[in-house]
């Protein structure tokens, strides 16, 4: 049976807590997400405090991580979700999503509902792509995907 958490507290510590096991073991997100059997960007966000893991991603990344069975469970419990807090980012990477919401935020209700109709486009029934490629100029780009199943709004 699915258990919820009422204060993102401890889930928050674990977050603390993996993050400097996956930093002291030189572990890659990806490693992480291999021994789970999940994609990168869900195992990422569930080891972040996003997201729950099935039993046996919580356990394989526990295991690699060398975190308790207390951990374990955690890992398990379905998260109060949000990990920004109030107000404007002031981390820049997150600060630049924020910015691009700001500019391109109604360019995408508007494109969204001009192509769908009125509704939303769903971050449950969701995937997250990022990739690496060259940028035909020199350097590189940043390639994000955000793929979400479309809810139409139904009157009632």
């Amino acid at each position: 049976m699915p258990h919820a958490q009422f204060d993102p507290t401890a889930r928050q510590a674990l977050a603390v807590t993996a993050v400097d096991a996956k930093t002291r073991k030189d572990l890659s997100w990806q490693q992480l997400a291999d021994a789970a059997g999940l994609s990168v960007a869900f195992v990422t966000a569930a080891l972040l405090g996003q997201h729950a893991l099935p039993e046996t991603a919580a356990k394989a990344v526990a295991g690699l991580l060398d975190l308790d069975e207390d951990a374990v469970r955690l890992l398990q419990t379905v998260p109060t979700r949000g990990s920004i807090p109030g107000g404007i980012p002031t981390d820049p990477t997150i600060y630049r999503f924020h910015e691009m919401l700001q500019v391109y935020g109604t360019t995408l209700k508007a494109l969204v509902h001009e192509q769908f109709g009125d509704g939303i486009i769903s971050a449950i029934n969701f995937k997250l792509d990022v990739r690496k490629v060259a940028d035909p100029e020199g350097g590189e780009r940043a390639v994000i995907t955000l793929d979400g199943k479309y809810l139409p709004t139904r009157p009632f």
